[in-house]
């Protein structure tokens, strides 16, 4: 392993743009000495979600602007830097192609070496950035595009378990964040109007707990709020906001209750492989929900094993976690050329059959 190494990081797989510089010195834990993220919310607000197009041109427009102010924060400059780690997929391809060719100029004017990160990879190994937990472990990556639960033993080596095999939980709020007219990007949202709801008056499904495994499913819940939804307005005319936090609070407890039955046999199958320290973190953008971070702590006390989750800054997408991504490859010896291709689809379990469906914000993996 070197001494000593300093990776500027670039992300663009969505609606996010941004870079970050991580170093990492042999023994010790990674430290992250600068992270910008621009957000796009302000230009898809009128769309109801993202449209890719807008996207790929607010990335080519911010990432130069990006690196120049990580690299400041850092009170760094690029011949400090050991090598530039970049998203290169799976995503929106126009985003992901607008960080790859940045990265790909950056290392062809700088001649540093360049690595290309799975977007997931970086979700998935953001604990061991954060606070340091070692192979093997389990990864809930539950995000606007995503939802999985991996076995993670080592930085390009995870095992399936189970996934969505239509929408994403992130997918599904903003979907209901829509139905209700309620802002983007609809998890926070929705979470919001959730705490003064009552989570008992309607009765939503429990997608796939009725089958074995650790596969979910999250449309029929947005099926179940839109029907909901339309009797009431049938009823009385319209919603009231006691009406919609009741809904929201409703929808929000499914998808808690959901998670947490499919993580009690997450932990269980990942108990087999016998983890001297066994830890289930949780990463990605829904990871910021409250009630979903309890919930999965509760789970996790109650099987003996440790729960972790990234700081909030940290779960939704950024370029720390790209960079850190980055070292671990880099440190194996996994270095790219400039022949590095993006790519809308890259699946962390290579052995496993892809999971059915797309959403809005990029291929299932």
């Amino acid at each position: 392993m070197v001494q000593t190494l300093t990776v500027l990081g670039l992300e663009s797989s969505c609606d996010d743009t941004a870079a970050a510089v991580v170093r990492q010195r042999k023994g010790t834990r990674a430290d992250i000495l600068s992270s910008i993220v621009h957000g796009q919310t302000d230009l898809h607000s009128a769309y109801g979600g993202v449209v890719p197009e807008i996207a790929a041109r607010a990335h080519a427009e911010k990432l130069d602007i990006c690196v120049k102010q990580a690299l400041t924060q850092a009170n760094i400059t690029l011949g400090d830097l050991d090598a530039i780690a970049v998203t290169a997929g799976p995503g929106l391809i126009g985003g992901v192609m607008s960080g790859v060719m940045c990265a790909k100029g950056l290392s062809a004017a700088t001649g540093l070496p360049l690595v290309g990160v799975n977007h997931l990879a970086g979700h998935a190994l953001t604990p061991r950035l954060t606070d340091g937990i070692a192979f093997p472990y389990l990864m809930l990556l539950v995000s606007g595009g995503h939802c999985q639960y991996l076995i993670a033993h080592g930085p390009e080596r995870f095992t399936r378990l189970g996934g969505t095999i239509d929408d994403a939980p992130g997918e599904a709020f903003d979907k209901t964040a829509r139905l209700l007219g309620l802002p983007q990007p609809g998890g926070p949202s929705v979470e919001v109007e959730a705490r003064t709801g009552d989570p008992k008056r309607f009765r939503f499904p429990r997608p796939l707990l009725d089958r074995p495994g650790c596969d979910l499913s999250f449309s029929g819940l947005k099926t179940a709020l839109m029907r909901m939804r339309d009797q009431i307005v049938g009823e009385k005319g319209g919603l009231t906001r006691q009406d919609r936090a009741d809904l929201c609070a409703g929808f929000q407890q499914a998808i808690v209750d959901t998670l947490a039955e499919k993580s009690r046999r997450a932990i269980a199958l990942y108990l087999e492989h016998a983890p001297q320290e066994p830890v289930i973190a949780v990463a990605g953008g829904v990871a910021a929900n409250t009630a979903i971070r309890s919930a999965l702590e509760t789970v996790s006390h109650g099987m003996g094993t440790r729960f972790t989750a990234p700081p909030l800054a940290l779960c939704t997408d950024n370029a720390a976690m790209i960079a850190y991504a980055g070292i671990e490859r880099f440190q194996t010896g996994a270095l790219d050329g400039l022949d590095l291709t993006a790519r809308p689809r890259w699946p962390l379990d290579q052995s496993s059959p892809a999971m059915l469906g797309s959403g809005k914000k990029g291929a299932k993996a």
